[in-house]
């Protein structure tokens, strides 16, 4: 079954134990950890050859990669495997599922085709999981491995990862989400690796600050300072040089006094001067490890004419160490100021690049702004860079997938030296040949550094250097992700030891939300609620159907409808006014409507609105709607009052659920709605099937090849139309 590679000793070893074993694999980037799962896919599929194998990576062009290295090496018809995204739509996707053997898929659209039911793990012997560091809290790999494991008829995960964490709780965590039995790891320096790997030089690279920028610094910090004091004399903070951690933790702990529903105005003041603290806290940040254009960036961002100026925005453009720190940078700005670092990296990179027009070089940085600014600067030198940075965010500029793969295929081709990446670059760059890796910042991350560090060193000699600015934070920064590193290696053996008993608890059964003797209802859910917890939490117990609601989020019958807030959405309601119109239309679509609110923060002190506001429109919903109001803990909570509720109602034979308006107002309204009405048709489907046989007579009777020639209208669709057209009534 395979081809084209000879498997090596340590990976002959690892997959040995992956065979028998849901196993952790942690092995440095370059050490082949795809062909160790291309091993282990083989044997899978060897032992159940009528079974799939599923693969699934956190981005589109990480499993193009692991796609691309099974058509190379896996002996299968190429028409057995396919790439599964959010972008194949979901017909199409069943279908791919359907007829392939070998299946790659991000998380995100996967979840959804098992909440609708479109495919099924039980037929899977064996599920691939990416960096699988990520399978933590509520991301998407946590959920995904617990259906898998639950319902797999053969079930096999093989998790892989460079980092798996720094402590042995995360790795813990990691190895309870994912049902792990054995972890597999290696490093660099242990004796069946060191045949295959090659050397990596380290070197730091030290500036100094210039004058200009440590007069910022002093200004900046002047400002940090006294609102650090105010938290200190307010016994919210005691280091007198807390972390952003510390701050972070600080304004989140405020923030939770508030939701609890403590009045004292005081920490009203206390949560602004914190988030005062975090923005002042960043721009030092910059300007000690970026330079004078990402920190003018970040304060044009900031103070931009059109931003809303919050009350910590307010008190900072008040401060004048903070405002004449801003007239500052934007002088050295205009004068075409920059940090030392970005000199020193032009100069070493042209002596690098000197009569070596083959040099490939990944400079990794934390900020676009400094990506692009590094970039500028290298071109003017002569030197062919390109920026590589993840997809879009709010008010910036990015790269969509496509543009990824193009590019990276173009830095592996030598058309241009140096891809100065933002963390896009950090996870799973298949990249043979790096001469050099630089950090121009040092990450206090053991994950990310490993990450970085893994781009080079793999066929050749490698170098990484890391630039630090003295008496700033890369220093400490620098000696974190050192530490950090060391600890990984210690937690990894300390799971290892504790990790049946570990498995044995992850293992137990979970709590039902119903007992076995009741139905599973089916809930028909709004689309734009598909990434909810609680809809994968009651997908576990119900058939969910997912389409565009116009009113509720949930409906359990024909006759109850069911909206779902928490307590900002539901405050944030009653100001824009959506709440009031949201109750009418519940009212006049359902007889028994429904709402649940989830209290995860005090309703009267949320965004300072009135309790008087408060409470008169919960008086309006119970006593001028009539609908009544059910408080819940959280998530899951909620899918289980919804649970609840479609079971009570179906089992008592309540009329079922049609999702269409209930009095449509002409011919064409009525004809729209009773083909919208069809299995899996709804009203995207409607029109086009009307429009093309021109009556409901003419759909009825046409064949399942004239109905599948239909736009919106697939193999599975005009199947199932044919059924229910067919199929004699059964009282």
């Amino acid at each position: 079954m395979i081809r084209g590679f000879e498997p090596r000793i340590y990976q002959q070893s690892i997959f040995a134990t992956c065979a028998s074993k849901n196993t952790l694999v942690v092995l440095p980037t370059g050490l082949g950890k795809t062909n160790i799962f291309l091993m282990v896919a083989a044997h899978r599929l060897s032992l159940y050859p009528d079974k799939k194998i599923l693969f699934i990576g956190p981005t589109r062009p990480l499993i193009d990669q692991y796609h691309l290295v099974f058509a190379r090496h896996f002996e299968i018809d190429p028409g057995k495997m396919c790439v599964l995204t959010g972008m194949v739509s979901p017909e199409k996707r069943a279908q791919l599922w359907d007829s392939s053997s070998i299946i790659f898929s991000t998380p995100q659209g996967l979840e959804n085709d098992i909440i609708t039911r479109r495919v099924t793990f039980k037929e899977v012997c064996l599920l691939g999981v990416d960096e699988a560091h990520r399978a933590v809290g509520d991301y998407s790999y946590v959920w995904i491995a617990r259906q898998y494991l639950e319902n797999a008829e053969f079930p096999r995960l093989v998790a892989l990862t460079a980092s798996p964490g720094t402590d042995s709780e995360g790795v813990a965590e990691v190895c309870r989400n994912l049902g792990i039995e054995a972890i597999e790891s290696r490093t660099y320096e242990d004796n069946d690796v060191r045949p295959y790997v090659q050397d990596i030089e380290f070197e730091a690279v030290e500036v100094e600050l210039t004058r200009d920028l440590l007069d910022v610094r002093i200004l900046l910090d002047s400002c940090l300072k006294s609102r650090i004091e105010k938290l200190r004399n307010w016994r919210l903070l005691s280091s007198s040089r807390p972390s952003k951690k510390e701050l972070i933790e600080t304004q989140g702990m405020v923030s939770g006094r508030i939701a609890s529903g403590e009045k004292d105005p005081f920490l009203w003041t206390a949560v602004s001067v914190a988030a005062e603290s975090l923005k002042v806290f960043h721009a030092v940040e910059l300007v000690e490890s970026q330079g004078i254009s990402s920190v003018q960036k970040y304060f044009e961002r900031m103070l931009a004419p059109g931003v809303r100026r919050s009350r910590a925005l307010r008190s900072l453009e008040s401060d004048h160490d903070f405002v004449t720190a801003v007239q500052k940078v934007k002088v050295l700005f205009e004068q075409g100021v920059e940090h030392p670092k970005l000199a020193r990296l032009v100069e070493m990179l042209k002596r690098e690049s000197a009569g070596n027009s083959d040099l490939k070089v990944i400079v990794f940085t934390q900020y676009r702004d400094s990506a692009s600014k590094i970039v500028s600067e290298l071109v003017k030198a002569g030197i062919s860079s390109r920026v590589f940075v993840g997809q879009a965010k709010k008010g910036d500029t990015g790269m969509s997938q496509k543009e990824q793969k193009s590019m990276l295929d173009d830095f592996r081709e030598g058309a241009f030296s140096v891809l100065c990446a933002t963390s896009i670059g950090e996870e799973g760059l298949d990249i043979p040949r790096v001469d050099l890796v630089v950090f121009y910042e040092p990450v206090p991350s053991a994950i990310r550094h490993i990450q970085r560090r893994g781009r080079t060193g793999r066929q050749e000699k490698g170098r990484v250097v890391v630039m630090v600015a003295k008496g700033t934070r890369d220093v400490s920064f620098r000696w974190i992700a050192q530490r950090k590193e060391k600890g990984m290696k210690y937690a990894i053996g300390k799971v290892q030891a504790g990790l049946v008993q570990s498995v044995k608890q992850a293992a137990s059964p979970r709590p039902s939300m119903g007992l076995d003797r009741f139905i599973r209802p089916t809930v028909y859910v709004d689309s734009r609620e598909q990434a909810s917890q609680v809809v994968k939490e009651l997908s576990e117990s119900a058939d969910i159907v997912m389409q565009r609601l116009d009113v509720a989020d949930y409906v359990c019958s024909g006759r109850t409808g069911i909206e779902v807030k928490d307590s900002q959405d539901f405050v944030a309601s009653i100001i824009d006014g959506r709440l009031l119109s949201q109750l009418r239309d519940l009212r006049s679509s359902f007889e028994r409507p429904v709402i649940i609110l989830e209290e995860d923060s005090d309703l009267y002190s949320v965004r300072n609105v009135s309790p008087a506001a408060v409470r008169g429109m919960l008086a309006t919903i119970a006593v001028s709607y009539g609908i009544p109001m059910i408080r819940s803990r959280n998530k899951s909570d909620t899918a289980g009052i919804i649970l609840a509720i479609a079971r009570r109602e179906q089992e008592e034979g309540a009329q079922g659920y049609s999702p269409h308006k209930a009095k449509p107002a002409s011919l064409r309204d009525m004809q729209e709605y009773i083909v919208g009405s069809f299995p899996n048709i709804g009203p995207a489907a409607a029109k086009p099937l009307l429009s093309h046989f021109g009556s409901i007579k003419s759909i009825v009777n046409a064949s399942e090849e004239e109905l599948k020639s239909v736009d919106l209208v697939g193999d599975r669709k005009a199947k199932e139309l044919r059924r229910v057209f067919d199929s004699q009534y059964q009282q």
